[in-house]
């Protein structure tokens, strides 16, 4: 299954406290990323997850419409098929009773790729991702590896995938510079090389600088401002564009 648009449309999400995601609309263009910023609590990583459909226990979708080049799909046939997830504590992804060989030849299965094809399939992903010590890592446990190589491991198991489109929720947050620095050229690279349309959840304004051409800004459940990130950093709109720019700016003593 292939697609150059995803989008969700009039996404809301519900809880005991009431709605906490209120009609958001966000769109993946192949080739793209498209940066969703906002502070902790903005909803942003909930839009990330209410997409496709992996919501914490006790959170409920209760609105949008999710489509695939202006067509309905649900969710189900999104995730593992179009789009992969990568999560902010890539540890939690993992089984931790399984390798990483394991978690790429069930992806490959999917795939309908088994055998000496799937240990082909893998080395070539793991190649591609600069995992280099493939038969190290493919042999390892979640508790083995760090946190820079599970990132890169949930990235290669994408490419195995084949999906176009890639949600990253918070994916440097945990990753010390030089590892944060890797993951940023290996996402890029991949975008260029691939056409990978990418959602990246990031409070971070320098990871947007570097990444993004196009960036959503929500605040309390709700899109604020959305536009390019060029005219985001030139010309800020809303409070809470203005608010993280600001951070950034005291934290680094630069603007992006």
């Amino acid at each position: 299954m292939t697609a150059s648009s995803l989008e969700i449309h009039g996404l809301q999400i519900e809880g005991r406290a009431g709605v906490l995601v209120h009609g958001v609309d966000l769109q993946l263009r192949r080739g793209e990323v498209c940066a969703l910023v906002g502070s902790s609590g903005s909803g942003k990583s909930l839009s990330c997850l209410g997409m496709l459909d992996l919501l914490p226990q006790g959170l409920l979708r209760t609105g949008g419409e999710l489509t695939a080049d202006g067509q309905p799909i649900a969710a189900a046939q999104v995730r593992g098929r179009l789009a992969s997830l990568v999560l902010q504590n890539p540890r939690s992804a993992f089984n931790p009773v399984r390798n990483m060989a394991s978690h790429g030849l069930e992806t490959l299965k999917l795939r309908g790729i088994r055998g000496a094809a799937a240990r082909e399939r893998m080395d070539h992903c793991l190649a591609a991702v600069g995992l280099d010590e493939r038969q190290r890592v493919l042999e390892s446990f979640a508790f083995e590896l760090s946190g820079g190589m599970l990132q890169r491991m949930m990235i290669a198991l994408a490419l195995m995938a084949e999906t176009p489109f890639l949600l990253a929720d918070e994916p440097t947050s945990d990753l010390d510079a030089l590892s944060q620095a890797r993951f940023l050229d290996l996402l890029m690279a991949l975008v260029d090389a691939h056409g990978l349309g990418v959602l990246l959840v990031t409070h971070d304004m320098g990871v947007v600088a570097r990444c993004a051409e196009q960036v959503v800004v929500m605040e309390a459940g709700r899109v604020v401002e959305r536009q390019s990130a060029r005219g985001l950093f030139d010309q800020p709109a809303s409070a809470s564009a203005r608010t993280l720019l600001e951070a950034h700016q005291i934290l680094t003593g630069s603007y992006p």
